[in-house]
C-alpha cells in the first residue's frame, strides 16, 4: 500500500508540472508566430520599395524620364500592392532624377 500512496501524492505535482510546460510551449508558439508576422510585413515592405524603384528605373530606361506619379506606374507598368497595409509616398524630383520613395506601414 505504501508504494501506491506514494504515487497518489506525486500525481498532482506531475500534473501541475505538465500544465506548466504546456503553457510555456504555448506561449513560445504564440510569441514566435507574432514575431514571424511582423518580420513578414517588414519583408513585404522591402519588396514593395524595391519594386517601385525597379519599375521607376525601367520607365526611365524605356521612356527617357521617370514616371510623374505613382498612378502612372500602376497604369502603365502594372504596379500592384495592398493599399490597406502600405502607403507609398512617391515624390518625383525631376524627369531625369530618381524619385524619392517612402513606404509606410498603416
Amino acid at each position: 500500500m505504501r508504494f501506491s500512496s506514494y504515487y497518489k501524492h506525486r500525481f498532482p505535482l506531475r500534473a501541475v508540472l505538465g500544465i506548466a510546460i504546456l503553457l510555456v510551449v504555448l506561449f513560445a508558439v504564440i510569441y514566435g508566430s507574432g514575431r514571424l508576422a511582423a518580420s513578414d510585413t517588414a519583408h513585404k515592405r522591402e519588396l514593395l520599395e524595391s519594386a517601385v524603384l525597379r519599375l521607376s528605373v525601367e520607365c526611365y530606361a524605356l521612356e527617357g524620364s521617370y514616371p510623374p506619379n505613382l498612378e502612372y506606374l500602376k497604369e502603365h507598368y502594372g504596379l500592384t500592392y495592398d493599399e490597406e497595409t502600405f502607403y507609398v509616398d512617391y515624390h518625383p524630383v525631376g524627369s531625369n532624377l530618381a524619385p524619392d520613395i517612402t513606404i509606410l506601414e498603416l
